[in-house]
């Protein structure tokens, strides 16, 4: 183990000191000038910003031997500093699978005190995470989308379904996209018959078209068909919107 001191302000030790760089060479000064244990970091594998955060960690007094690892980046290294700071569980992300955005979203779920084991998983990227996270915290029934299938916009969509107490289960397939989903969503919060359209077969723009039909009564079976483009359909919805304000009222009596 490589040992080093300050000598008359300079940095002295049994190695050879060129091998550091002026910013691993400044770590190892900050460590010494304040009395760590700097055999952690004194080591070239560390650059220096990962040399920073087992500096800081020492200085708050941590186990930063839990990510004192040249294999951890240094913004992987820094958010499990953070949770130690917290005297979190940080053993459910400091895993080298997870990125920096992945880390913080478990540890944003451990600090709410959430049951993090529902997305703390490498197959799932911090978007994703953060929609599970975002149920959690809403105690929202998440196994409905979380799946690695399901796109983080997806998983969006089907959370604010499920926030609104609507039948997810309707467009929570993989087979749409969130903009699909999207249209079926606005279609239940209406109350519409959304079992018209809420087809695969079906682009959103198409759902939409054949949505705006339902929420003005109109006979939407005359387009709602997947060879329709959508100019066909606003064409004919259009017509069919005309027709009806065309239509004779009776006279009340």
């Amino acid at each position: 183990m490589a040992k080093v001191w300050l000598e008359n302000n300079e940095v002295k030790g049994d190695i050879d000191l060129s091998i550091f760089d002026y910013g691993q060479m400044r770590e190892i000064r900050l460590g010494l000038e304040s009395n760590l244990d700097v055999s952690y970091y004194v080591k070239p594998e560390y650059n220096w910003a990962q040399m920073k955060e087992i500096r800081i960690g020492l200085m708050k007094n941590l186990d930063v031997s839990a990510y004192a690892k040249p294999e951890f980046t240094s913004d992987q290294m820094e958010v499990i500093r953070l949770g130690l700071e917290e005297n979190l569980d940080v053993s459910a992300y400091m895993n080298l699978e997870y990125n920096r955005d992945q880390m913080e979203e478990i540890l944003l779920g451990l600090e709410n005190n959430l049951d993090v084991a529902a997305y703390a998983k490498p197959e799932y990227n911090c978007y994703q995470m953060k929609e599970i996270r975002l149920g959690l915290m809403k105690d929202l029934d998440v196994s409905v989308y979380a799946k690695p299938e399901f796109a983080s916009d997806q998983m969006e969509v089907i959370r604010l379904g499920l926030e609104e107490n609507l039948d997810v289960s309707v467009y929570a397939r993989s087979e749409y996209d969130w903009a699909q989903m999207e249209e079926i969503r606005l279609g239940l919060m209406k109350d519409l018959y959304v079992s018209i359209y809420a087809k695969p077969e079906y682009d959103w723009e198409q759902m939409k078209e054949i949505r705006l039909g339902l929420k003005d009564n109109l006979d939407v079976s005359a387009y709602a068909r997947p060879e329709y483009n959508i100019y066909q359909m606003k064409k004919i919805r259009s017509d069919l919107a005309n027709a009806l304000d065309n239509t004779p009222k009776k006279m009340d009596l």
